[in-house]
Parts: C-alpha cells; sequence; structure tokens
C-alpha cells in the first residue's frame, strides 16, 4: 500500500469515518504547500477507488468507513494495534506526528506527551539533536542538554566524554551558551523561549507556537507521501527522521544552527594553550601569583583568532570546561578592589557555587 493511501485509509479509518468531500477538506493543510486543491482531490479520491476495490473501505450513503480487514491494514499502517478508531484531531496531532518525528511505535504516556505543546517542542529537540527521547523533560533540563551541545560544537565536536548535565553554569549562562545553536545566535530571555525558538527551527516552523510546529511536521510527512511511487508490500511505511539535519563533521550527526567547520574550532588543550600564551601578555602580579583578567583574554582572543567565530559566551564556557578539566587554572578576584570592578564584572564566570574572573599564568594542569 503507498504511503499516501496509508493516510487516506488511516482517516477513514478514525470514528464516523468520512466522507470523500471530507477527506479532501481534512487533508488540504498538509498537502496545500505542494499541490492545488484540483490535484489534491485527484488524489485522494484516487485513493479512495483503489482502497474500495481492495476491500479495505465500504461506502454507504456517501460515508466511508473501514472494513475488518481496512482496519487491521490502519493499525499496521499507524504502527500501533488500535491506533486508529479514535478522532481525526487527535489521530493527526498525535500518531501522525509521532510519525512524522520517526517515532512510529510511540506508547501511550509519550503519545500523551507529544499532544501538549511542551512535550512537541521536547521531542523535536530531542530528535534533532540526537538526545534520548522524553516528552517529559522540563524546559530547564532541556536548556541544560543543549548548553552541553553547544559546548561540545563550540570545541569543534571535539569532545564527548566527561561534561555534566547542564555542564555546571548557571542558567543565564546556560541559556547563553544554548542561543548559540539557533541560526541567529542571541540570549532568548527565558528557557521556554529558547526551546520554542529552537524547536521552530528545527522544523522549519513559520512561528513557534503549537500548531505552527505541528503544520511544518505534517507538511514534511505530506512530502513523504508525494515523493513515494512505488507500492510497498503489506507492511507500514516507516518515516524515520525526517527533520533535516545539517551536517558537520567529527562525532555529532548534524545539528541545527549556524556551525563552523571543526577544524576551524579548538579541542580543550589548544584552546587552553592559545589563552595561557595570550594571558601571559596581560597577566599582572608577582612570580608565582601572576594573573589576567579573562575579559581582558577575550579581547585579544578574538583579535588573534576570528577564524574560530567564537561568541563571548561560548569563550567564558569553554574557559569554565578548561578549568574543569585542567588545561588551565581560574581564580576568584578581590571584589572590594573597586579600581577595576567593570572590568571585573565583564570577566565574571559562574561555575556551580564559583564565581571566577582571572585566568591563572603558569598553573595548567
Amino acid at each position: 500500500m503507498p504511503f499516501r493511501t496509508g493516510l487516506v485509509l488511516a482517516r477513514i479509518a478514525c470514528a464516523n469515518g468520512a466522507s470523500r468531500a471530507l477527506l479532501v477538506r481534512d487533508f488540504a493543510p498538509l498537502f496545500s504547500h505542494k499541490l492545488s486543491p484540483a490535484e489534491l482531490r485527484k488524489l485522494v479520491l484516487g485513493d479512495v477507488e483503489a482502497l474500495l476495490a481492495a476491500g479495505s473501505i465500504a461506502e454507504s450513503r456517501g460515508r466511508l468507513t473501514v472494513t475488518d480487514e481496512g482496519a487491521a491494514q490502519a493499525d499496521e499502517f499507524l504502527g500501533r494495534k488500535g491506533a486508529g478508531g479514535g478522532q481525526w484531531q487527535e489521530l493527526r496531532d498525535g500518531r501522525l506526528i509521532a510519525m512524522a518525528l520517526g517515532l512510529d511505535s510511540i506508547g501511550p504516556k509519550k503519545l500523551r506527551a507529544i499532544l501538549t505543546p511542551d512535550g512537541l517542542r521536547a521531542f523535536i529537540l530531542q530528535q534533532a539533536y540526537a538526545l534520548p527521547m522524553s516528552g517529559t523533560q522540563t524546559t530547564a533540563k532541556l536548556r541544560a542538554q543543549l548548553a552541553v551541545i553547544a559546548l561540545e560544537r563550540a570545541f569543534g565536536n571535539k569532545i564527548k566524554t566527561g561534561l555534566g548535565a547542564g555542564s555546571g553554569f548557571s542558567a543565564k549562562a546556560g541559556r547563553l551558551l544554548a542561543g548559540q545553536l539557533s541560526s541567529r545566535p542571541r540570549d532568548l530571555g527565558s528557557d521556554g523561549r529558547l526551546v520554542a525558538a529552537l524547536a521552530a527551527e528545527a522544523v522549519d516552523a513559520r512561528q513557534t507556537d503549537a500548531d505552527a510546529l505541528r503544520a511544518a511536521l505534517l507538511r514534511r510527512l505530506a512530502d513523504k507521501a508525494l515523493k513515494e511511487k512505488e507500492p510497498l508490500a503489506k507492511s507500514r511505511v516507516v518515516v524515520q527522521l525526517p527533520i533535516e539535519k545539517k551536517p558537520v563533521a567529527a562525532n555529532d550527526a548534524g545539528l541545527p544552527g549556524a556551525s563552523l567547520p571543526p577544524t576551524r574550532r579548538p579541542d580543550p588543550a589548544a584552546f587552553s594553550r592559545v589563552v595561557m600564551m595570550l594571558a601571559e601578555s596581560c597577566a599582572e602580579g608577582w612570580s608565582g601569583n601572576r594573573k589576567a583578567l579573562i575579559s581582558r583574554v577575550w579581547q585579544a582572543l578574538s583579535e588573534a583568532h576570528p577564524e574560530w567565530g567564537l561568541s563571548e559566551i561560548e569563550y567564558k564556557c569553554m574557559l569554565g570546561e578548561a578549568h574543569r578539566t585542567g588545561h588551565l587554572r581560574l581564580a576568584t578576584a578581590d571584589l572590594k578592589d573597586k579600581s577595576n570592578a567593570a572590568e571585573i564584572e565583564a570577566s565574571a564566570i559562574t561555575y556551580k557555587n564559583t564565581q571566577w574572573h582571572l585566568i591563572r599564568v603558569g598553573e595548567a594542569g
């Protein structure tokens, strides 16, 4: 059964069946970006005739309903016994959206989550960024996971182990860092807006609301249906990973967002060597206790290595990770000294319960 015909069968399998006119109306939002009303009507009615001829559906007074065989075929197409028979809106926004995300045999708990705006956004981001699938993730947990991915990308995807959940940075720092995954890196102001914006970008949705996300996913499902040419065997079609991923090299399979080639980003050791060299040139203090303000080293680094394309928040979080892994050492400034308060404030990195402002010179490892 061709995939498009399976979609038509699944709609007819919903409660009370459907008329031909209702089928065309319900499928119009899915196919309007590719087909004219006349073209859509022709395809849908052709599928209806094929299903009637196969004995999968029956017609009475203009109303189409599934036969016992058709009901079983609909369940097989949808990937779960009893998946058909409910309301069209619930099937469309639940089971078909799951299919568009490659979650064909999703269970009831995850299906309920995917019907909610927060659950839908979570599944989109988890699928797009290869995170564990769970529609019950809070926006704070998602932000922490996305911040880790952004930190990995800042290092050219050359680190994959040792990063704790959220990497220990404050919520604001994590949000700023995760915001670098956007095609327009920026501070999105809250975890909710961050998750909504990245989810919309991942599916090329025009807006960030749940209806826009669903529309974008259903359009991709429709694209799959239109590209299908050869009839398939009786087994259902499995639509896998329809969210297009932008390829990057190294060990991450395509991440959305504006990414640079990993060869232009340093690994932790190379980053730390450059930072320590630049810190030497602007460090203050006496032998054995020389330190450089993080903000001054940032100015020098951004001028010395523009090809890295680092943002300030990436630089600061990379420093935190380099400190955590022993590649360099950070220190806290004397906050009582107000002579360079602005530079100290600009240098601040909050990590867990500590705030750093300085890079120690000559104390790596």
